[in-house]
């Protein structure tokens, strides 16, 4: 049965079971015997690209941007242009590819985009191979933590000091979640 109190969903097979674990409520169970069923059109039919796999690039990456005027860190937490980009993971990429959160779509040039979609698939390399980033509690299918918060360069380290420059880290909020950035590093 149903373990915990976010535990939504229990998939048993005969090789194991398969929980949904899902304290934030963002996933979603759905059984479709197709992908043209009107019930999963209507929960994927508007998802972007999946950021790992090859048809991730940038310049595909720009052209979805050109349609959009917004914040660079929203429209990657948006997921219409690229998924699986959470809150994280958006902040981190956006340090490595030295881009400010605020920084509206129409402002970045070729080459930051080039650099954005390799951080973008970088962090998320990176978080997949260490078993995700702990928050709170945490623990993947094997009960482990994930350990890439030690890796994290801005992410719920305002006040703290720079990795890279020394400058100090700091905090917004846009559209109600958090951002962090350097005021340095990122331009």
């Amino acid at each position: 049965g149903i373990a915990g109190v976010h535990d939504h969903a229990d998939l048993v097979t005969d090789r194991g079971v398969l929980r949904l674990h899902d304290p934030r409520r963002f996933g979603a169970v759905v059984h479709v015997t197709s992908l043209q069923d009107e019930r999963a059109t209507r929960l994927l039919g508007g998802l972007g690209v999946e950021p790992l796999q090859g048809d991730f690039e940038w310049r595909a990456f720009h052209a979805a941007l050109k349609q959009r005027r917004a914040p660079i860190k929203q429209v990657l937490l948006a997921g219409d242009i690229v998924v699986g980009v959470g809150n994280i993971y958006a902040s981190e990429a956006l340090f490595r590819a030295g881009i400010r959160p605020k920084r509206m779509t129409g402002r970045i040039k070729s080459e930051e985009l080039q650099r954005l979609v390799k951080a973008i698939k970088v962090v998320l390399a990176e978080a997949i191979k260490v078993g995700g980033t702990t928050l709170r509690d945490y623990v993947n299918a094997n009960g482990s933590p994930g350990y890439f918060r030690q890796k994290l360069f801005v992410y719920e380290r305002a006040g703290e000091s720079c990795r890279r420059c020394q400058t100090t880290i700091r905090h917004l909020t846009q559209g109600n979640r958090s951002t962090y950035y350097c005021p340095t590093c990122q331009q």
